[in-house]
């Protein structure tokens, strides 16, 4: 099969890759792509300001008859939470594929990044199974999409603009080749040190580091890991925990939830016995003095 761009066809592709990204609310340029600024969540539809969300992602409706846009309507529908959004379209859900789901090749008009929670998936040459990732730019184009076995495929989906599927055979002449990530097996990598003195007794995996410093990790909180301190957080963040808890104040973080932090919210102390494993995902160098501030409020 040809991969090439035909310059003929040209017109058949929007010129996606020219649209600006969300400029970050802590006055970050939007250069990492993320764009989780002044993002809605599923328990609150309006953007709070420097309010972090926990929430059960269990509770969060199911959008039962959910497809890609722009895919063939041969193709079996999903199932999709809604977990964070902006007015961009950029976004991240809990997508549940089906055995039966099958799609043909192409390209999405918009980066897409995938963390498998369950099951195993074939994308053109490769396999995502548990707690693989893949970071997918704008134009890349991709090969057949197909569940494998009899299980269904849990993903968090995340995109950075209203995502649409295109039945094209080529690249994109201006996506970031240079930047897919086809699949990452975390399983694989090594535990490094953190960036912050708050979390210096824990251990990250880093998934993909974003041209601005911030980026995509796992993180596992050690158990008897005491913070001590509240903290300001001077970025964007969201997070999934995977196992173990955190509790965060009076909120325990346990498997399945879902955190959404805007930039300078007050967090709580971090405490936990038993320890977890957290994805994490950051719209800054949080190695950069000042991103992450220990906070001990006064007496009121």
């Amino acid at each position: 099969m040809n991969n090439q761009y035909n310059p003929e066809r040209e017109t058949e592709a929007d010129d996606f890759l020219n649209i600006a990204p969300v400029k970050e609310d802590w006055g970050g340029d939007g250069r990492g792509r993320m764009n989780l600024s002044g993002r809605r969540t599923a328990i609150s539809p309006e953007y709070l300001p420097r309010q972090y969300q926990f929430f059960d992602t269990k509770i969060v409706p199911v959008e039962q008859g959910w497809r890609i846009k722009g895919m063939p309507d041969e193709v079996a529908f999903s199932k999709r939470k809604l977990l964070s959004w902006h007015d961009c379209g950029a976004s991240t859900s809990r997508v549940t594929l089906q055995p039966q789901f099958k799609a043909p090749s192409g390209i999405f008009t918009f980066d897409l990044e995938l963390f498998v929670l369950k099951g195993k998936i074939q994308i053109g040459e490769w396999q995502l199974s548990k707690h693989c990732y893949s970071f997918i730019p704008a134009g890349v184009k991709l090969g057949d999409w197909q569940v494998i076995g009899s299980e269904d495929v849990e993903i968090l989906w995340m995109e950075n603009g209203h995502a649409q599927y295109k039945n094209l055979q080529y690249n994109h002449p201006d996506a970031k080749l240079n930047e897919f990530i086809p699949v990452l097996d975390s399983k694989l990598l090594p535990w490094g040190r953190t960036d912050t003195v708050q979390f210096e007794v824990a251990k990250k995996k880093y998934l993909r580091k974003d041209s601005n410093g911030g980026g995509v990790w796992l993180i596992i909180i050690l158990p008897h890991f005491d913070g001590k301190y509240p903290e300001i957080q001077c970025y964007n963040e969201e997070g999934y925990c995977l196992s173990g808890y955190c509790d965060v104040g009076d909120y325990r973080f346990v498997k399945d939830h879902y955190l959404y932090c805007p930039s300078f919210s007050i967090i709580p102390r971090h405490r936990t016995d038993e320890g977890g494993l957290f994805f994490i995902r950051v719209d800054r160098d949080l190695s950069r003095v000042g991103t992450v501030l220990s906070y001990e409020p006064g007496d009121t």
